[in-house]
């Protein structure tokens, strides 16, 4: 029953954003009472961290699972630094909800700071502060400004790319694009972000 709110919340959450959501709202998409969403998480704002963290914490656990491998494994370049965050977020495209909670990811960079700093750092917080560091060492020249800056836009450009904002559809010939090609995707990403970190 808590995954099955949770399912609810996320949905409701990522097409309404925080301020535009009731519990109502997701009680009825649950089909359960407001009395027991209360119970399971307390708040609103409850229901929204647990519906946030249930998958972004997993995600930053691969990420960092992922990064140490390619460390292990020898000097990482930064197109495999780059693949490694990448691969655990673009998975979720792959059912309706892991679709759902990249809408609601990218939505979480929109809300209040009170409602969002926090939650992003506990989140992914340690996780990113490695990758920025794994950059740094894939390409020495980069300074450490440039490597914050340049992480940051990564992250807006998978936000972006990953949360079926359907902009390719609209931008491209029909045929041209296909929204199931996950690979072309992560390529595409892939190689737009990596030109950026080599840039002068």
């Amino acid at each position: 029953m808590r995954d099955e709110i949770l399912d609810a919340a996320e949905t409701v959450f990522s097409t309404l954003g925080y301020a535009g959501t009731s519990m109502r709202e997701v009680a009825e998409k649950a089909k359960v009472t407001q009395a027991l969403i209360s119970y399971y998480f307390g708040s609103k704002f409850g229901l929204f961290e647990q519906a946030f963290l249930r998958r972004s914490e997993p995600v930053s656990l691969e990420r960092i699972e992922r990064l140490e491998a390619l460390q292990r494994a020898g000097t990482a370049t930064a197109r495999e630094v780059v693949r490694a965050f990448l691969l655990p977020t673009v998975s979720l495209r792959a059912s309706p909800q892991g679709r759902a909670f990249l809408r609601l990811q990218a939505r979480l960079h929109t809300e209040p700071p009170e409602i969002s700093y926090e939650l992003r750092t506990l989140a992914y917080g340690s996780s990113t502060l490695r990758y920025v560091e794994a950059l740094r060492a894939a390409l020495p020249g980069l300074s450490e400004l440039d490597a914050h800056w340049r992480v940051t836009m990564m992250i807006g450009t998978y936000l972006y790319a990953f949360s079926d904002t359907h902009r390719m559809e609209e931008m491209t010939r029909p045929g041209v694009y296909d929204p199931a090609d996950t690979a072309s995707l992560i390529e595409q990403v892939t190689r737009f972000v990596v030109g950026g970190f080599e840039a002068a």
